[in-house]
């Protein structure tokens, strides 16, 4: 994925479309080879960084090792290296950004003198087509001045770019779903290039839902007059929100920070404010057509005017064995309320779960349960009925469970040896969500890549492979907000790494 500097403003809307006013600069230089260098049958290649500013400083590299580092006495916006010898091999390159360097231009594959290198073929702004939006197919190759060809599986025609590019890409419009490739010529009667991977486009009749979440604050059960930030997020930018409850669009203030997303803002709840959410978009060209909605978003509103439920556990230990479960049991003095299990620990109180059972009562298990369940737990209900009064909390109950938490699995997403120059993908799979997972090498104490997400896995990818990758690693998770702990080290992966 590309670096962007990101120049954002903060403002503010109420009842209209996101006005966007973030300003993205790409900072991944572009690595491309000189079309004479290669044709000729010659030891000799020429290889282009170029910059998006103006830079002392280039980088060179070969197999995932550094080749050549280049200060220059002035900046300038590109540099050449002149390749030598065995110019076989995968090649990046990366420029001087302030005090450091920017990401690794794509990769550039030389396979031998008089071949061409390999394109790349990417999908923007998503991997699919739906009415209104303009799905293009990005080709990159590793010369300039080439005509480009897209193909769809099936089809017997290229779609062609009739005039050769200055660019070493060239955008298609897509209108059709299907498996696409590309390759490119450098003249009319030349073969084309060896085809990119191929990546596939889906057809849609809807945008896909976008993604809703309340901040930390608004998950808890709130009180009457209390402030609710809802965000949605949509998997592309320059689209209208829209906040829903049930069929009806909610009209309330809201800001942005990113094309991508909306910040909703209720500023002051009601005891009848309280339910499901769900948000959507619309995309600019098609004012017609939404996207599906969002998973749902619940609140939960309470006055605690009625009186406390009945808060029990089973079993009743505070100290329940790790691995095993718990029951706990909400009674209430009032049939078919809506009921909330509530989590109390340093990060705040928040609503665990719901349940709307038919009778006075509530169960709520916690399974397979771990440090990470380490907290005090309460429960409240409310009625569903005007004035939709709420309850008191019940008492808490303390739940502490020692010990680490499950040992995750690490495992290669490869067979065999990976190529040097290429990317390696190993998947560290846990068993508790919203964590900071480490890939170890062995003999190392630092992490050497680390990724923190709302799931229980992660993908953990090395980037263009050298030599010096080769080992054996580990994976790990730890969280240290709210519960502090960490896993033991995973079964170890081996990687092996090979120049061909």
């Amino acid at each position: 994925m590309s670096m962007l500097v990101v120049f954002l403003s903060l403002w503010g809307i109420s009842l209209g479309p996101v006005t966007e006013a973030a300003t993205f600069f790409e900072t991944q230089p572009l690595l491309w080879a000189e079309s004479e260098s290669l044709l000729e049958p010659s030891a000799e290649v020429t290889l282009t960084c170029q910059a998006r500013l103006g830079t002392v400083d280039f980088q060179l590299f070969k197999n995932g090792v550094v080749q050549e580092t280049v200060h220059l006495d002035a900046p300038a916006i590109k540099h050449q290296f002149l390749l030598t010898g065995d110019t076989r091999g995968r090649y990046r390159c990366r420029s001087g950004l302030s005090e450091s360097w920017t990401q690794l231009s794509e990769l550039l594959e030389l396979t031998g003198p008089k071949s061409l290198p390999l394109p790349w073929l990417s999908v923007k702004p998503v991997s699919w087509i739906t009415p209104g939006l303009n799905t293009t197919a990005v080709c990159r190759g590793g010369l300039r001045g080439v005509t480009f060809l897209l193909r769809r599986e099936g089809d017997h025609e290229f779609l062609e770019m009739p005039e050769a590019q200055k660019d070493a890409e060239a955008t298609f419009p897509v209108h059709r779903a299907g498996n696409y490739s590309c390759s490119y010529q450098t003249h009319v009667a030349g073969a084309p290039s060896e085809p990119s991977d191929t990546v596939t486009i889906k057809e849609l009749a809807a945008p896909p839902p976008p993604v809703l979440r309340l901040d930390r604050e608004s998950t808890q059960v709130l009180r009457p007059g209390s402030k609710v930030t809802f965000t949605c997020v949509a998997p592309l930018s320059g689209v209208q929100f829209q906040l829903r409850r049930g069929e009806k669009e909610l009209l309330v203030p809201r800001s942005s920070t990113s094309p991508d997303r909306i910040f909703f803002h209720l500023n002051k709840v009601a005891l009848g404010d309280g339910g499901h959410y769900t948000c959507r978009y619309q995309l600019h060209d098609n004012q017609n057509g939404w996207s599906g909605d969002s998973e749902p978003v619940e609140l939960i509103l309470s006055n605690e005017k009625l009186p406390a439920p009945v808060f029990t556990a089973e079993p009743s230990s505070p100290n329940p064995e790790p691995g095993t479960r718990v029951r706990l049991r909400c009674l209430a003095p009032l049939e078919g309320a809506r009921f909330a299990l509530v989590r109390e620990d340093r990060g705040g109180r928040r609503v665990h779960r719901f349940q709307s059972p038919a009778g006075t009562e509530a169960h709520f298990e916690l399974r397979n349960i771990s440090v990470a369940d380490s907290a005090n737990y309460s429960c409240v209900y409310v009625d569903l009925e005007p004035p939709f009064s709420g309850s008191a909390p019940s008492a808490l109950l303390e739940l502490r469970v020692d010990g680490p938490p499950p040992r995750p699995q690490l495992r290669a997403t490869w067979s065999g040896a990976v190529l040097a120059g290429r990317d390696a993908v190993l998947r560290c799979e846990g068993t508790i969500p919203d964590v900071t997972f480490e890939l170890l090498r062995e003999g190392e104490p630092m992490a050497v890549k680390t990724v923190h997400t709302r799931e229980a896995s992660a993908n953990l990818a090395l980037i263009f492979l050298g030599p010096q990758h080769a080992g054996s690693y580990r994976c790990r998770y730890r969280s240290s907000w709210p519960n502090t702990f960490e896993s033991e080290l995973s079964d170890p992966v081996e990687l092996l790494v090979t120049e061909s």
